[in-house]
């Protein structure tokens, strides 16, 4: 398996990004697109290194798609993904400790087995009638 993988649909958009346990850099590495809405990176600095205290700034943004980050903390889980069309691309199974980072489209999940996952996405949550849409995807290999 490589240790970072895009998942792109047949126009190349870029639907997801895995993040492999074995990941490793040397120094700090973001690895979304700047225009994203949410920013994935690895933070590296040797042993004594500082980060100086520091404040975020009130500033606004607009969100139009909810991007999500799923951590696995136990267990294994199927990421099946579909594109803006709703039709299937691809899937992939993470494992504990793997990352994805799910950019846009869609997707669905099945646990392989007990699972436990932190999920980090953008706030707050307006409820499942008003955040999301559920669908039959087309075209998934069973």
């Amino acid at each position: 398996m490589q240790p970072i993988q895009k998942i792109c649909d047949h126009n190349g958009i870029c639907l997801a990004i895995v993040i492999r346990a074995d990941f490793s850099v040397d120094k700090t590495e973001f690895l979304s697109d700047p225009e994203y809405s949410q920013q994935v990176g690895i933070i590296k600095y040797p042993q004594g290194g500082k980060i100086k205290p520091h404040i975020h700034n009130e500033l606004t943004r607009q969100v139009i798609f909810t991007q999500e980050v799923l951590v696995i903390r136990k267990g294994s889980v199927k990421v099946d993904l579909y594109d803006a069309a709703l039709e299937w691309v691809s899937d992939v199974v993470l494992n504990t400790s793997d990352v994805i980072f799910l950019i846009t489209g869609g997707h669905g999940f099945e646990m392989m087995e007990d699972c436990e996952m932190l999920e980090i996405k953008q706030g707050p949550y307006s409820g499942v009638n008003n955040d999301k849409t559920h669908f039959e995807g087309k075209g998934k290999k069973e």
